[in-house]
């Protein structure tokens, strides 16, 4: 199998170690529609979070480097130049496989304490169309399904992991486990445009209705919220009522939280699809990755005021939102 030429052999070039020299030692396992996928060799698959951003879990698990959905707001680009890999549409070409996983989480979950969450997929999707061939989450989650006492959160953009509703659900029997999905908008033409590669937003919901019917506590996110874009009162109703009608245990929302790795992407897409909002976002972003707190709070009391109305609770959403809070500071977490 070819390796994946990742730099070119030159003595100026650093020596790779870590995470990039695994990488520049993948092997390609196979190609299609501008995507590649690639072994990558790991000595660990649970990861201590490590974030002046003091976030609520304390262990990351992400099956996969890369993500195919290819969203124009995507945070974790800049996980790809730990690998040297610094154009951030590498993202989602090149998408790393993660070898062992189960065997890896087997020895490793007795360093996870009493009280502390793991988070599946803080930084790319476990159940992108990778998953459909290659299977890593779903053996990681047979590997937890024989263990108990666990706090899990999981976060999807896909109904693909309806294929492991069972799965879940006895993972579900001796462990915490609450399943985030995330629906940005209902409009399946706009939503075509800002994840042009993720399950139709109406496939979404239908899986969060087919998860709880399994037994198995899921919600929706609704992250990022793009101001001018999806924050339109009318617009978040919309989709509040979709998550009651599907039974959603809980919905909350976060605004978008746009890092210069994503904003390399995402301002050229704002130029081609929203070239009115340009300025006005280059205006909001000057100088920092979140919106002011005064955004936030709008949108807590706006997502309140709607979760009311539609009949929504929310204390299974305090638990979940414990497990996964992929983007935002702590503070902004308390608003929901």
């Amino acid at each position: 199998m070819a390796s994946l030429p990742l730099l070119p052999d030159s003595d100026s070039r650093p020596k790779l170690i870590g995470i990039a020299r695994l990488a520049a030692a993948s092997e390609s396992l196979r190609e299609g529609h501008n995507v590649e996928y690639f072994t990558l060799g790991t000595r660990s698959l649970l990861n201590r979070v490590v974030s002046q951003r003091n976030l609520p879990f304390t262990w990351a698990i992400n099956p996969y480097r890369g993500c195919e959905f290819a969203c124009k707001y995507c945070y974790a680009r800049y996980t790809h130049e730990f690998m040297e890999l610094r154009d951030g549409i590498e993202f989602e070409q090149k998408i790393f496989v993660k070898q062992r996983a189960a065997e890896w989480l087997r020895h490793e979950l007795k360093k996870v304490k009493r009280g502390e969450e793991i988070a599946i997929g803080t930084a790319t999707d476990p159940y992108q169309p990778a998953e459909r061939r290659f299977e890593v989450t779903r053996g990681i989650l047979e590997e937890f399904a024989k263990h108990s006492g666990f706090a899990i959160g999981i976060v999807t953009k896909s109904n693909l992991i309806t294929r492991d509703a069972e799965i879940l659900r006895r993972v579900a029997e001796n462990n915490r486990l609450f399943v985030n999905v995330t629906v940005t908008t209902i409009n399946p033409e706009l939503a075509r445009k800002l994840e042009p590669r993720a399950p139709r937003p109406d496939l979404r919901l239908e899986t969060v209705r087919q998860l709880n019917l399994a037994g198995v506590d899921t919600g929706v996110i609704c992250a990022p919220v793009l101001p001018e874009i999806t924050d339109a009162p009318r617009d978040l109703e919309a989709l509040v009522k979709a998550a009651s009608e599907v039974r959603a245990k809980y919905i909350f929302a976060n605004p978008l939280f746009l890092k210069p790795c994503s904003a390399a992407v995402f301002l050229p897409f704002l130029e081609e699809h929203f070239p009115a909002l340009v300025g006005s976002y280059k205006k909001r972003y000057e100088g920092r990755a979140f919106l002011p707190k005064g955004y936030a709070q709008r949108l807590s009391q706006l997502m309140a005021a709607l979760r009311r109305k539609y009949g929504i609770g929310n204390q299974h959403a305090r638990s979940s939102q414990r497990t996964h809070a992929p983007e935002l500071e702590n503070q902004q977490l308390g608003l929901f």
